[in-house]
């Protein structure tokens, strides 16, 4: 008995010493790595209000019906919402022409239900993000409306410029919307400035009191217990003073806005400064209700005017401008070299101590499905949300939804697009990314009620298959796999871990994250519409088992199960895996310590 006693004692100690086996539940231990903010490692969800879901059976999309559909947020586990505006708006622009900062849009409630969405999203622990649109008013806001009307208090809250002497206007710009950027109202000398539709003329921010202004709205919705503000186009807030005509891209061209280099209306200095100057506003509510005011900005540029949105080193900008690399550098012909590019240049350009995000889609651009193609959307969101950093997901994306671009000229919305004639409009319309939500398979796909005449724009007609319903029902979906992977992220290796990519041959991109004394793991994104043979320790040399800790829902490849021999794999077309890597090192201490743990367990019993 003393001889197994002393055998006891050596086990538990050999037990108790074993510090080098790897932590097995991260995300409750303790580390060495500072907490992260409640923004950071976050994953933030888009809702376009239209079309999220109806309430009263008029077609459109309205605050009610977000506060029904809450849960499915909670659900899904998401950090935060980003509302696309909810402002009160003639709607020429659908909310990105607002003519009251301070007030709901009666399309889609009242203040009164905006602050209990604010509540219900308090319940629930998520945090709310309002779109802020800087650029620009609707024409129909009280001070476009005075400045017509020549009261000298609110003429220079926009831009006026005197017309040539020939009577065209001011310069050769072009607004977004195809268009000239100049517009003279009946009855006015001067023109006015719209890098957007006319009814949405261009802020003077030379003009100190349209930035005080701007400060009393932001410190409005503070008030009121918003988290933060996503700041719309903020690289076309100011133009260069001298007003100068853009040069011309292709003289063999005419003149229209993608053949312009837009090199006086966008980027501006003093627009890096209006951020700088509105993060200190942030930070000083951040410190008085002692929680962080997130600052997100969106600016289709170049990744160094991108990266200036951080801040300049001495001064802070946006905690993170969206990086639009992945819609923008990327195509459905795009290999693992292109993948690893854009992933890689971000993270190797973004300043010390900055935050990575991806993003990719928005109410701007194809969803992930139509871009690559319907089976690569589960594999781009394995990548997505096991990338370092910040995820953003556009409503819908979590269930796969598609483009519908069979919506008529006659039924186009969007007046990027409407402006245009039948011929070109689908090069610039932006309603098949807006459809409603595809919540079920009956009418209207749940988006409003069955005896509703008609909604804003048609649901897209694949729902009775592809819908959030028939994805909780099935064994595996990609709303299952949403759900698994954002739970992932919590693993300390995701939140804090190194990365390292590579493009392994055969047209597969690789990484790893890897965080000391924790799992480690490696992703595996096949780019091919085939099958390919690949050999994992061309991506990580330890690696002598690997376990499945995530897979598309069509992979052969099952959650938990082992892969032993990790030298001659097979991946299927466009298929991703996350899994966790076991070495040689690891499987050598679990081993030691179940012989160890038997022997412990035999000296007791005997």
């Amino acid at each position: 008995m003393k001889k197994c006693s002393v055998l006891c004692l050596l086990g538990l100690l050999a037990l108790a010493g074993a510090k080098l086996t790897v932590r097995q539940d991260d995300h409750d231990h303790d580390h060495d790595m500072p907490a992260l903010d409640w923004w950071e490692n976050g994953v933030f969800y888009q809702i376009y209000p239209r079309s999220f879901k109806d309430s009263n059976g008029d077609g459109v999309g309205d605050i009610a019906g977000i506060l029904e559909k809450m849960d499915h947020l909670a659900e899904l586990g998401v950090t935060g919402v980003w509302f696309s505006p909810l402002f009160k708006s003639p709607m020429k622009d659908f909310g990105y022409d607002i003519s009251d900062f301070m007030d709901v849009d009666p399309t889609f409630g009242t203040l009164a239900d905006l602050e209990r969405l604010f509540a219900k999203a308090k319940e629930l622990d998520i945090k709310v993000i309002l779109d802020f649109v800087p650029n620009h008013t609707s024409d129909e806001h009280k001070w476009f409306q005075e400045a017509l009307a020549g009261n000298i208090s609110y003429v220079d809250y926009y831009v006026w410029k005197d017309g040539k002497a020939n009577g065209e206007p001011p310069n050769n710009w072009q607004s977004v919307f195809h268009t000239d950027a100049w517009t003279k109202p009946v009855g006015q000398t001067k023109y006015y400035l719209h890098q957007f539709d006319k009814g949405q003329p261009d802020l003077n921010y030379e003009n100190p009191k349209v930035k005080d202004e701007m400060k009393t709205m932001i410190e409005f919705w503070f008030e009121k217990g918003v988290d933060g503000f996503r700041i719309d186009a903020i690289n076309h807030a100011y133009e260069d003073e001298r007003f100068l005509d853009e040069p011309i891209i292709d003289t063999n061209k005419g003149l229209f806005y993608e053949n312009m280099e837009h090199k006086y209306t966008m980027n501006q200095n003093k627009s890096y400064d209006l951020i700088y100057d509105w993060r200190e506003v942030f930070d000083q509510w951040s410190t008085k209700t002692n929680k962080t005011k997130l600052m997100m900005t969106e600016a289709y540029a170049d990744l160094e005017h991108t990266m200036r949105w951080y801040g300049d080193g001495k001064r802070n900008g946006s905690h993170f401008p969206f990086n639009f690399a992945m819609i923008n550098g990327l195509s459905s012909s795009s290999n693992a070299a292109d993948l690893k590019s854009v992933v890689d240049q971000w993270l190797e350009n973004m300043p010390k101590g900055a935050q990575a995000n991806w993003v990719l889609g928005n109410h701007d651009r194809p969803r992930i499905a139509s871009r690559f193609g319907p089976e690569r959307a589960a594999s781009f969101a394995i990548m997505e949300l096991t990338l370092p950093g910040i995820a953003v997901v556009y409503y819908g994306e979590e269930i796969g939804m598609e483009d519908f671009r069979d919506i008529s000229f006659e039924d186009t919305q969007d007046p990027q697009a409407a402006n245009t004639n039948k011929e070109i409009y689908q090069l610039y319309t932006r309603d098949p990314v807006r459809t409603p939500f595809q919540w079920d398979a009956t009418a209207y796909a749940g988006f409003t009620a069955a005896t509703t005449p008609k909604t804003w724009l048609p649901v897209h007609p694949n729902y009775k298959d592809l819908n959030l319903a028939a994805q909780k029902a099935a064994p595996k979906s990609i709303f299952k796999l949403y759900k698994h992977l954002i739970q992932l992220r919590k693993d300390h290796t995701f939140m804090y871990g190194d990365f390292e990519s590579k493009a392994l041959i055969n047209n597969v991109l690789g990484y790893t994250r890897k965080l000391a004394d924790h799992k480690s793991y490696a992703v595996v994104m096949n780019m091919n519409s085939a099958e390919v043979q690949l050999n994992m320790k061309h991506l990580d040399g330890e690696a002598e088992k690997l376990k499945v800790v995530a897979s598309t829902p069509e992979s052969k490849f099952e959650v938990d199960q082992e892969v032993t021999d990790v030298q001659n794999m097979t991946l299927e077309s466009y298929d991703a895996v996350v899994f966790e890597i076991i070495t040689a090192g690891s499987a050598a201490i679990t081993g030691s310590l179940m012989l160890i743990l038997a022997s412990v367990l035999r000296c007791l019993f005997q």
